[in-house]
């Protein structure tokens, strides 16, 4: 059984259908790239997924249950958390307060130390700064920080959305490292990025969206290899 499942997800902007009836699954374990052009429906899917917006239409399961009608609260406290799009750090706070934030859920004190310690092993300059305001951080900084903030939570899948975007060169390496890293520790990830090239160089399997509907999908390196993806997504 997959760790999560869409099935025929429909979702609707008042009268204007973004999402057209997509299924697609996600096994534990696994990076699971999203990928497509704007406007296509990549962040509409995520947020329906996490219960940020209602779907018409369709369920998701996750792992066995159907959230479909879950608040997004009551989603994190059973193993799902969500970096968003533009990182949305909570700026006048510090980068400790914003890492506390991420474990509100949560009530186990030795286990969020510990947590902490972790995430601050993963993003060493998040512990540099830890007594700074999110706000005076940079850009890749504050993604860090998004995604540090996700992990306090101590989840089994982490959906990050546009994690590379505004990153100069070497933070977008940086973050795809990390990626790499927080997948090989365990924790499954669903992962929407407009970098498609590097989506598609740590992906297991990926989905490409077109107009609210699954154009292609397949093993990340078929994909890459395809000669209408590579013309249309990697600029070969």
């Amino acid at each position: 059984m997959a760790m999560l499942e869409v099935k025929d997800l429909q979702v609707f902007y008042g009268m204007i259908q973004a999402i057209k009836g997509i299924s697609f699954e996600v096994n534990e374990g696994e990076v699971i790239a999203l990928i497509g052009a704007n406007g296509a429906g990549k962040t509409t899917t995520l947020q329906t997924i996490t219960g940020m917006l209602s779907a018409k239409a369709g369920h998701v399961i996750f792992e066995g249950q159907d959230i479909t009608r879950v608040p997004g609260h009551k989603i994190v406290t059973m193993g799902m958390a969500h970096v968003p799009e533009g990182r949305r750090v909570f700026a006048n706070l510090t980068v400790y307060e914003n890492l506390k934030m991420g474990a509100y859920t949560r009530k186990d004190k030795d286990e969020i130390a510990r947590n902490l310690e972790m995430v601050y092993k993963s993003f060493p300059r998040l512990e540099e700064r830890k007594n700074q305001s999110a706000g005076t951080l940079s850009g890749g900084e504050q993604q860090m920080l998004a995604m540090g903030r996700a992990l306090m939570s101590n989840p089994r899948i982490i959906l990050m959305d546009e994690p590379s975007m505004g990153l100069s060169p070497i933070f977008v390496e940086e973050i795809f490292h990390i990626i790499e890293e927080i997948s090989s520790k365990g924790t499954t990830v669903l992962l929407v990025e407009q970098n498609a090239k590097k989506a598609l160089s740590i992906a297991d399997r990926a989905y490409v969206l077109e107009t609210g509907t699954i154009a292609l999908s397949g093993d990340a390196k078929d994909l890459m290899s395809n000669e209408q993806i590579r013309k249309a997504y990697l600029g070969e």
